[in-house]
C-alpha cells in the first residue's frame, strides 16, 4: 500500500510560515459564514455555515491545533455550531479583537509567533498585523487583503477556512496522516 500525499499542493515558504502554529483565531461574518445576515420574522439572526469548513476545524483539533473564535456578533445559531464543533475558545460580540486573542494567547500560554488568524474585514486587521499566519478569504475587503500571508481561493463561508485548515495541516506534518484515517 503507497503512502496518499495529499493532492492540494502550497508554496514551501508559506508553509514554513505557518509551521509553528498551535492556534489559530477565526472571525465569523464572511469567514465562516458568507457574511450574509438572515432574519427571521421574529428577529432572530440565521446564519449559514459550510461543512468543508466545520470538518476542517475538527481535523485542526485532531492535529492539536486550538480554533478560536472572536466575533463582533453574537447568535443562538453560532453558539450552537460551535459547540457541535467542540470549539471551546470563542469570544462573542467584541469589535476590539486584539485583547480578545490575547486573552486566549494567554489561557493557552500561547504567543502571537504561535497564532494563525483569518479575518475579511478591518476590526480582523489588528489580528491580522500580529499573528505568525495571516489569512484572508477570497472576498475579504481590499485593505484586509494587504495583511494576509495567504489569500484563499474560496470565499468566506463556502470552504475558505477548509482552505486555511488544509494549509495548517500541511504545514504541521499532519495531513497525509489525517486523511489516512479515511482512505485505509
Amino acid at each position: 500500500m503507497s503512502t496518499l500525499m495529499p493532492l492540494s499542493t502550497f508554496d514551501p515558504a508559506l508553509l514554513l510560515q505557518a509551521q509553528n502554529v498551535k492556534v489559530v483565531f477565526f472571525d465569523v461574518d464572511g469567514v465562516l459564514t458568507d457574511g450574509g445576515l438572515l432574519f427571521s420574522q421574529d428577529g432572530e439572526v440565521l446564519k449559514r455555515f459550510h461543512t468543508l469548513d466545520g470538518h476542517g476545524l475538527k481535523l485542526l483539533q485532531q492535529a492539536g491545533i486550538t480554533p478560536a473564535v472572536i466575533t463582533g456578533r453574537d447568535s443562538p445559531a453560532l453558539r450552537v455550531r460551535l459547540a457541535a464543533l467542540g470549539i471551546e475558545h470563542a469570544r462573542f460580540g467584541t469589535e476590539d479583537k486584539r485583547p480578545a486573542a490575547e486573552e486566549i494567547l494567554a489561557t493557552l500560554g500561547l504567543h502571537w509567533n504561535q497564532a494563525a488568524a483569518m479575518g475579511d474585514d478591518w476590526p480582523d486587521i489588528p489580528m491580522l498585523r500580529r499573528a505568525a499566519f495571516a489569512c484572508a478569504p477570497a472576498n475579504a475587503h481590499v485593505d484586509v487583503l494587504t495583511y494576509a500571508h495567504y489569500v484563499t481561493q474560496r470565499s468566506g463561508g463556502n470552504g475558505a477556512v477548509r482552505e486555511l485548515c488544509d494549509v495548517l495541516l500541511t504545514a504541521s506534518g499532519q495531513y497525509a496522516r489525517l486523511l489516512a484515517r479515511y482512505t485505509a
